[in-house]
């Protein structure tokens, strides 16, 4: 596959903030802490007033070793966020999910963006589903499953690959009628990678993906990569500066996009990075 080669200059407006929001039991960092419904909308409203761009919501979790969730159970745990959210708030939502028919229901709900994991991949009707919702798709690289992705990750050539997947899975979505300017990038960190062997390379090598031409969202908060860099392996809700730290790699990168758990944080440290290079002229 032919891709660009010399990356764009970072970009000039400002990175998006998406906030996540998971409403499941067992996700990497969060997990339990939102499950009653008082407190999921509590916290949406909370990220809404800390600078959220977008409202990132899951139902089923994808870390690794995960267990797959039954698409009534994620239904259950994300349509009452989701209407909850939009009966007050005109924020865009994002409905993380590989499922088409949850996709379906959630923008039904309010939902704007599909955030799939698996790039329209995990069921056939994935790619009829984003094309005829119409609605922003987040097409991001996953090698393997979430039950075993962190098994054996195995790459010659980590951040080539990971280009060429996300370049072909765009083609593949404009193909079956997903417009170019609906669709977004995301290269996965954590996902079917070791931790520091494969994330940090991808990381310095965003470059590539943003010359792609399609926006892209960098997930990088609280991931694992940032707590073996710790001499104490900082645990998942200890690692905000590894977070910061990552997003503004992305945003000297040219990312449209970071998804973060910490929201007011991130915006103000993005704040303070754009007006240094502003001042920089």
């Amino acid at each position: 596959m032919t891709r660009p080669t010399a990356p764009p200059p970072p970009r000039a407006a400002p990175v998006q903030v998406w906030g996540v929001i998971n409403v499941t039991p067992d996700s990497f960092s969060d997990g339990g802490r939102l499950d009653d419904p008082r407190a999921a909308i509590l916290q949406a409203r909370r990220l809404i007033a800390d600078g959220a761009d977008v409202l990132d919501i899951g139902g089923e979790s994808t870390r690794p070793g995960a267990q797959p969730v039954d698409e009534a159970q994620e239904l259950e745990r994300v349509l009452p966020l989701i209407r909850a959210v939009r009966a007050e708030s005109a924020i865009p939502i994002s409905i993380d999910t590989m499922k088409p028919a949850v996709a379906r229901a959630a923008v039904a709900a309010g939902a704007t963006i599909w955030n799939d994991v698996t790039a329209l991949r995990h069921a056939p009707d994935s790619l009829a589903t984003a094309a005829e919702l119409g609605c922003g798709v987040v097409l991001m690289h996953m090698q393997g499953q979430p039950g075993a992705m962190q098994t054996a990750p195995h790459y010659e050539d980590v951040v080539a690959e990971v280009a060429d997947f996300l370049a072909a899975r765009a083609e593949v979505a404009m193909a079956a009628g997903v417009a170019r300017e609906r669709i977004w990038l995301d290269p996965g960190i954590g996902f079917g990678k070791h931790r520091i062997r494969h994330n940090l390379p991808l990381l310095g090598g965003l470059g590539s993906i943003v010359a792609l031409g399609f926006p892209v969202l960098l997930g990088v908060s609280r991931k694992s990569f940032i707590g073996a860099l710790d001499a104490g392996g900082a645990a998942a809700d200890h690692r905000l500066g590894g977070s910061i730290a990552g997003a503004l790699a992305g945003a000297a990168a040219g990312v449209a996009a970071v998804r973060v758990h910490d929201v007011r944080d991130t915006v103000l440290a993005l704040r303070v990075w754009q007006a240094i290079a502003e001042a920089r002229g």
